[in-house]
């Protein structure tokens, strides 16, 4: 399991004798109390960060677990949305600070880093979309987390900041997934001043899709993602990769990959079977699989 990886880390991290103790103590509280939690049912998987007592902090052990989480059984047919949530008001403050001191070192710092920007980018690279569902205060790599999710449905009390440079840490990879959420003038306010934003004003500038009353947040969430799994399976995955991908081109590179995609995406059974229901004026029977209906 991912969150076991601290009790071998002397032979994958090769860190030093201090660190080796803190991360067996971490391994030791992760045995009985998980640092994330994991539940299924009907296509939709529920993953909670589970250390409240840490204000949830993505910790390396954190983001060992969570990257299990989202990477088990990925390609499923019976995996159709995640939905990402926190136990306790906060859903995550980010990097824990005490694994970033000299005593630590640069190796070990550099094995947080590249395991925090390995799970960001896997929520953009798995075929099914990833809902972040935030009922408190998401800060520095939580901010990042949320702004890294496909969709975002948060509470009204829910606050989003990037305080690093308060503690003498710019949250240069936040800054990755939120400079690509909300314009650059709002990024660079948040990043220089580290103060934070309403969930309203989250929701103006872009870094999340709903905000809700708190006692509607788990319905409001459910009801998106429930509408995701009725579409078909394939489609989607294929939608949400070339999202990304073209997001990342240029305005006339953008279009030519679209463009093929939507021939691709004619050329998939789910895709043949959708637009037939719409002329029959039926509901599509979808089979949830890759198969072409013509080459």
């Amino acid at each position: 399991m991912a969150r076991n990886i601290l009790c071998r880390a002397g032979d994958l991290l090769q860190l030093n004798k201090l660190t080796l103790v803190t991360g067996a103590r971490l391994c030791t509280q992760a045995k009985t109390e998980p640092l994330t939690l994991r539940q299924q049912n009907n296509g939709i998987r529920r993953i909670i960060l589970n250390n409240p007592r840490k204000r949830n902090a993505l910790s390396l052990s954190m983001l060992q677990s969570l990257r299990n989480d989202i990477l088990i059984d990925a390609n499923s047919d019976e995996l159709r949305v995640i939905i990402i949530s926190a136990n306790g008001p906060v859903f995550s403050s980010g990097h824990d600070l005490k694994e970033l001191t000299s005593l630590q070192g640069r190796e070990y710092h550099t094995q947080v880093f590249l395991a925090c920007s390995e799970v960001m980018t896997l929520i953009q690279d798995i075929p099914v979309p990833v809902i972040a569902m935030v009922n408190g205060v998401a800060t520095a790599a939580g901010c990042q987390l949320v702004a890294s999710c496909d969709i975002a449905i948060v509470t009204e009390k829910s606050t989003f900041a990037t305080p690093g440079v308060n503690v003498g840490l710019f949250c240069s990879t936040p800054a990755v997934a939120i400079g690509r959420a909300v314009p650059r003038k709002v990024a660079m306010e948040m990043l220089f001043t580290g103060t934070p934003i309403s969930a309203r004003d989250a929701l103006l500038h872009g870094l999340v899709s709903k905000v809700v009353p708190e006692e509607r947040l788990e319905e409001e969430t459910l009801a998106v993602a429930q509408r995701i799994c009725q579409a078909s399976q394939p489609v989607v995955a294929l939608g949400k990769a070339t999202f990304h991908r073209q997001m990342a081109q240029g305005r006339d590179a953008a279009y030519a990959t679209a463009s093929k995609v939507m021939v691709d995406n004619l050329a998939l059974r789910d895709g043949q079977e959708g637009i037939r229901a719409f002329i029959e004026k039926r509901k599509p029977v979808w089979n949830h699989a890759a198969e072409k209906a013509h080459e």
